[in-house]
């Protein structure tokens, strides 16, 4: 999970304390200056919607999110760099724990770093949805994307140099066409 969001471009705080027993239905819709700026965040072209949609469950130190995040960007083809519209859907689950109360119940040696479903930490109560949202947005970014139909093909357009070991070839074949 993203920390240190204080300055990051899309911000959606979500306070534990308001949970309700029957969980919570949170929606973070983006506006255009927060697009924009994450897009260079991102190094995309342009984002022109995002939308994370979660529902939250749990308690004040445990806190269950599931929901999805969706979007429709703009990127730049790797083999043609024309620009092309794509679009990303996300599925979220996602656990935070305040990890003081793990610690207290699990006792001070758990290393929560190295588990690997280890619950991402509560920070002062307090969950950045929106920093979610943008986490997942960029888990869904092909990192090398292409522009459908584009096709890659490395000899399109290349002549391969004849090998300096064609002559030798061809000098071989005559000399055993002269020992027959």
């Amino acid at each position: 999970m993203m920390t240190g969001t204080e300055n990051f471009p899309l911000q959606h705080i979500f306070d534990v304390a308001d949970l309700k027993p029957e969980g919570n239905d949170v929606k973070v819709e983006t506006t255009s200056q927060e697009r924009e700026a994450l897009a260079k965040f991102l190094d995309i072209p342009a984002i022109h919607q995002l939308t994370g949609v979660f529902h939250l469950s749990g308690n004040d130190s445990r806190v269950k999110i599931r929901g999805e995040v969706r979007a429709a960007i703009e990127q730049t083809c790797t083999v043609s760099l024309e620009q092309f519209d794509d679009s990303i859907f996300e599925e979220v689950e996602v656990v935070f724990a305040d990890i003081e109360s793990i610690r207290a119940e699990f006792g001070e040696s758990v290393d929560l770093e190295s588990e690997l479903d280890a619950p991402d930490e509560l920070i002062d109560g307090k969950i950045d949805l929106g920093a979610l949202t943008a986490e997942f947005l960029a888990l869904g970014l092909d990192p090398y994307p292409r522009k459908p139909g584009v096709k890659f093909s490395y000899d399109e357009g290349f002549e391969a140099p004849e090998s300096p070991f064609a002559v030798l070839t061809g000098l071989k074949q005559t000399t055993q066409g002269n020992k027959e």
